[in-house]
């Protein structure tokens, strides 16, 4: 029920900035950390990685750590890779 609350306060949040396609970093970062509070519900998952799509376009290092925070947070083993987060790699130069 926590869980639920907080996203559902969350989720307009994170759809202003994907949609407007915010640059405030700050603000990013502020949400993606009280995103991975909620991350182990497949509803805050969800909201995380879509903030952390939006971020990869802006901040490709800051994002693989949120992403990296999510895995040690919430234990993502090669089993679980499925479900996880995923970031893609940038092209071969």
């Amino acid at each position: 029920m926590l869980h639920q609350k907080a996203i559902e306060a969350l989720k307009p949040s994170v759809q202003d900035m994907v949609r407007s396609g915010s640059r405030d970093v700050q603000r990013i970062e502020h949400t993606l950390d009280q995103l991975l509070n909620h991350a182990c519900t497949p509803e805050g998952l969800t909201l995380f990685k879509t903030l952390c799509r939006h971020y990869w376009a802006i901040d490709q290092e800051a994002t693989a750590s949120y992403v990296q925070a999510y895995r040690e947070m919430w234990a993502v083993d090669e089993q679980n890779e499925s479900e996880a987060v995923h970031i893609p790699h940038p092209p071969a130069t």
